[in-house]
């Protein structure tokens, strides 16, 4: 079984648009196994293939112009 990571970010989301923006770039990210996007508890959590790194995933949520707050990868305080 090939190893994977656990990722999760606290974003500040607003409203149903800012949710979609967020899992619009999530769904097509490369190397994105699942993930879940909660506009109610202000998160994204992801599960990716090894190859993808959590500073990719970090840009790619940044780029929807969404607040990163903070970060984990595999149950590890990052940096944003």
């Amino acid at each position: 079984m090939s190893a994977e990571h656990n990722y999760k970010f606290d974003v500040k989301m607003t409203c149903g648009g800012c949710s979609g923006a967020v899992t619009r770039v999530l769904s097509k990210l490369d190397g994105v196994k699942s993930f879940d996007v909660s506009l109610e508890k202000q998160t994204a959590e992801v599960v990716a293939e090894e190859s993808l790194d959590y500073n990719t995933v970090l840009e790619k949520i940044k780029k929807t112009g969404k607040e990163v707050r903070s970060g984990e990868a595999d149950g590890k305080t990052m940096e944003v």
